[in-house]
């Protein structure tokens, strides 16, 4: 996506809305490297102080990384991702606290208030992370059990929770990620097939203690 030439009025912060977009729709990945000051100032149509004010900005936010004499790299993809990751860092029993805070709610409201239709996908997901499993398709059986949780985060219907939850989704994908055993058997890895089924009987009750059971083993072990 090529970046906008901006209005010459509130230069800073049109980059910082320019960047910050370029970031939220996958413009750059997490981890990589964006353009130099020097090509971002060009494209844009800028000086580069103008650049560097909005680099800094953003990486006080927590969006962006400044490693110096290496360059400026993408840390997450929203305020709120970037928040999270400083709180939480790399610390995996923090993340599954986190993860245990909001999906035990989550898994709640879902099984209150989800459709037919939430139900559908959110069952196609597990089944998706569980085929992927038992074939050893480790990356995308993560990509499914990501997508898993916040399908059932938003069959809960409550729009601040999903925020919440979608600014923490690297750090979910990552957990599950490092949580996972490819050599395990189906009987002795982590199923969900327990809060599917709660949530599909609109079990309130047991769809909580099915998303807390797992997630207090994996913190157990962490």
């Amino acid at each position: 996506m090529p970046l906008a030439t901006t209005r010459r009025t509130g230069l800073v912060d049109q980059v910082i809305g320019q960047l910050r977009d370029a970031i939220a729709q996958g413009e750059w990945a997490i981890g990589q490297r964006i353009p130099t000051e020097a090509a971002l100032a060009e494209s844009l149509g800028v000086g580069r102080n103008t650049v560097r004010e909005a680099v800094r900005a953003l990486a006080h936010s927590g969006l962006l990384e400044v490693r110096q004499g290496d360059g400026t790299y993408v840390r997450a993809t929203s305020e709120v991702s970037g928040a999270i990751r400083r709180l939480c860092g790399s610390e995996l029993r923090e993340v599954l606290g986190v993860r245990r805070a909001l999906e035990v709610e989550a898994a709640r409201l879902a099984a209150m208030v989800r459709t037919d239709e939430e139900l559908a996908t959110i069952t196609e997901l597990l089944n998706q992370r569980d085929d992927a499993y038992r074939v050893e398709d480790i990356e995308t059986y993560v990509r499914a059990d990501t997508e898993f949780h916040l399908a059932v985060v938003r069959a809960g219907h409550n729009a601040l929770l999903t925020e919440l939850y979608r600014g923490i989704l690297e750090a979910v994908t990552a957990s599950v990620a490092a949580t996972t055993d490819p050599h395990l058997p189906d009987t002795e890895a982590i199923g969900h097939r327990g809060l599917l089924e709660a949530i599909a009987a609109r079990d309130s009750e047991r769809a909580m203690a099915e998303a807390a059971g797992f997630l207090d083993n994996l913190i157990a072990e962490a």
